[in-house]
């Protein structure tokens, strides 16, 4: 480790383990150019906390805040940025921006300049045929910043994520065409069979897209749109930390991701604007990314899909409470955000097999999205199962129950049977496995995407024909889903099951979750379907309809 300053002080859950496995190349150049994002404090605690507190239903929490509202309560003083200024300053590094609202102050500067600042040793390593810096330890700052200085981001610049697709075994245009009967669907014949709102297109929202790599070819885009015979999509790409649209040409890698959000979205609500912030993939890339969105006032989204995530092993604290705290900023504003919550089952990857989950799925500010295997017949549900396909490699829905963090409010009730007290992964699901999955175009060819990617932007679609339709999406959204809409009463839930026709398997919709369709079969590694709330599909896959009528009581 580098010496330190005896006035240095360590940040809070900044703590980093080295990376598993990686070959120590050596230290980092000295002159090595490093950009680093700096998260402040809220400059005024008494009015973030009402954002920062979880939100819990009732009229109170009815009405979104406007983004501007949103910056003037949890936005950064002035002095203190000025502080990180001059101590930048000092170390001779250059002030890049400064957002009071985001409570962010980016820097850039030499490697050694870096370390002398916030009392790191930073390594080169190589991992999977790649080269990272690598830092372990805390992150150290002045104690007279002891108090400002929330978070540091960027010294270390390892992969923070991966994308939640995997592919339907025909892999090639030319394999799609000869498994033309496989029991795969568009976006539009998932929207009609999951009931999402009819006569709405999504006009007059936007949809925010995270993206940590790859790109989109416009050319796809129109390609798909056409054969589904609906118009070209508003698509603008948003640059993030200097990160870009870069389509690789590889629909296996981050291409097939970033596609595929963007297509399933388009396909659900072609009305919308489709707003892509692309970012590096690294702590500091992802969080200013999602920050980025949620103080967005020029797109202005009204919802956000997330398909990236990692073990919650794998995030410093500081990083999973920025994110948990930017999330809580995108509800008071009454901006969902929807995460995949991963496909590798109940490990989710983790070499050791012990049972985890993804982050930041696993936020109790995030809703997170599980998959399922559904199969269908005549635009009609046939039957509906949670998605485990790791005996043969295509994977299976995440879920389980969080280390870090207890469940929010509006879960509890629902995992009082588990007698668990942790956040539960997922809330909802719906179709994901590749084998039944979504028919795409990404790099000039057809194929068929699956993963709980894929669930993300179907319901970031489902958010924004409701709210077409039903006004601003409400702060209290997920108490109000798991609460089976606005009220919970017996008479309220016995006036919505009148009002709104019942789906296909109507015995499914229980008076518990009116707003769902039950999933109770199947299991994953730990874990086993079951009525009501359970950690392998959550309260079940949305009836769209009934998420208009109940939540926002259209």
């Amino acid at each position: 480790m580098a010496k330190k300053s005896p006035r240095l002080t360590p940040v809070p859950g900044s703590a980093r383990q080295p990376i598993a496995g990686a070959k120590i190349e050596g230290p980092v150049a000295g002159n090595e150019i490093i950009d680093v994002t700096i998260r402040l404090r809220e400059g005024q605690k008494a009015k973030a906390e009402g954002v920062y507190r979880e939100q819990s239903r009732g009229a109170a929490a009815d009405t979104p805040l406007t983004r501007e509202e949103l910056a003037q309560r949890v936005g950064a003083r002035a002095e203190d940025a000025r502080l990180v200024e001059a101590y930048a300053h000092d170390h001779g590094l250059t002030v890049l921006a400064v957002s009071l609202p985001q409570r962010t102050v980016q820097l850039r500067g030499p490697a050694d300049a870096m370390e002398k600042a916030f009392g790191v040793s930073l390594e080169r390593v190589a991992a999977k045929g790649h080269s990272f810096r690598q830092r372990s330890g805390s992150v150290h700052v002045p104690a007279a910043l002891g108090d400002v200085v929330t978070g540091v981001f960027g010294l270390d610049d390892r992969p923070q994520a991966k994308p939640h697709f995997r592919l339907h075994s025909s892999a090639t245009g030319a394999r799609f065409e000869a498994h033309a009967t496989t029991r795969a669907f568009t976006p539009l014949e998932l929207a009609k069979i999951y009931e999402f709102p009819a006569k709405a297109n999504g006009k007059g929202q936007c949809i925010a897209l995270i993206e940590l790599g790859g790109g989109y070819k416009t050319s796809d885009l129109n390609a798909f749109a056409k054969s589904l015979g609906l118009p070209a999509p508003d698509v603008v790409a948003v640059s993030v930390d200097g990160a870009h649209n870069h389509p690789t040409g590889n629909p296996n890698g981050p291409d097939g991701e970033v596609v595929l959000d963007v297509e399933v979205a388009a396909g659900v609500a072609p009305g919308a604007k489709i707003a892509v912030y692309f970012a590096p993939n690294t702590d500091r890339g992802f969080l200013d990314a999602v920050s980025a969105a949620v103080h967005d006032t020029n797109n202005r989204p009204n919802v956000i899909s997330i398909s990236w995530g990692g073990p919650e092993s794998n995030w410093t604290r500081q990083s999973m409470d920025a994110m948990t705290q930017i999330f809580r900023e995108a509800a008071s504003i009454g901006v969902p955000v929807f995460v995949a919550s991963g496909d590798d089952g109940a490990t989710d990857g983790v070499e050791t097999g012990e049972l985890t989950v993804d982050f930041p799925a696993a936020s109790p500010a995030a809703i997170a999205c599980g998959g399922t295997r559904l199969e269908a017949a005549n635009g009609k549900r046939t039957r509906e199962v949670v998605w485990n396909d790791l005996a043969t490699e295509s994977g299976a829905t995440g879920g389980g129950f969080s280390k870090i963090y207890q469940a929010p409010a509006w879960q509890k009730t629902s995992l009082k049977d588990f007698k668990q007290h942790m956040r539960g992964v997922p809330d909802v699901s719906a179709n994901a496995d590749p084998e039944t999955g979504y028919r795409i175009h990404v790099d000039g060819k057809s194929m068929i995407f699956g993963g709980t990617s894929a669930v993300a932007p179907l319901m970031a679609g489902l958010v924004a024909l409701c709210a077409q339709k039903g006004g601003a999406t409400p702060r209290d959204f997920m108490a109000r889903v798991y609460g089976g809409g606005k009220s919970a009463s017996p008479a309220r839930l016995a006036t919505t099951r009148r009002a709104v026709k019942l789906p296909d398997f109507a015995s499914k919709v229980t008076a518990a979750q009116p707003l769902m369709f039950d999933v109770t079969e199947g299991k994953i590694d730990g874990f086993s379907a079951r009525s009501g709330w359970d950690a392998c599909t959550g309260l079940g896959v949305p009836v769209g309809a009934r998420v208009l009528k109940g939540v926002y009581g259209k």
